[in-house]
């Protein structure tokens, strides 16, 4: 196996490119006074979905680094309210999720981190099979934040 290539590999989905809109695509230009808006047939907000986004990436990202990490409650530590704070937390939220996703990105594509090594702090979890769970994940995540924006009227 070419290590390089897998590890370009997950960089590549990671970053949301390829069969999916990637993150950027389907934040830009969504209205915020949207954000806080339930569309027919959709559990979440934007807000909801842009948070939990962040939230899960970053909850994977910090287990995969910090064997003493504690995740969030689940579900209550996921899943905010329907709407933001303050209008600027959907920028910031957003702002941090790019960061964290940097981060997952560079964990990856060192070298110097084994990708099929079990974490000790695990239950047989290694990074390979965290980057596969955040591009499930977000995958899955920005997929309904683009229906939303359809069903709600925003531009893609």
């Amino acid at each position: 196996m070419d290590e390089t290539k897998l590890r370009a590999q997950l960089a590549y989905s990671l970053s949301g490119k390829g069969a999916h809109m990637p993150f950027d695509k389907a934040v830009k230009g969504f209205p915020v006074e949207l954000v806080g808006r339930r569309a027919a047939h959709l559990a979440h907000t934007a807000w909801q979905q842009v948070y939990h986004l962040w939230i899960a990436q970053w909850d994977i990202l910090e287990f995969s680094r910090n064997p003493s990490h504690e995740s969030p409650e689940w579900p209550k530590g996921y899943w905010p309210k329907a709407e933001p704070d303050t209008p600027s937390s959907w920028d910031e939220t957003v702002a941090k999720f790019r960061s964290d996703l940097a981060a997952m990105i560079e964990l990856v594509t060192d070298e110097k981190n084994d990708l099929l090594a079990p974490f000790p702090h695990g239950q047989g979890q290694t990074l390979l099979r965290e980057a596969l769970l955040v591009i499930d994940h977000n995958s899955y995540h920005v997929g309904q934040l683009v229906d939303l924006r359809r069903l709600l009227g925003v531009e893609t």
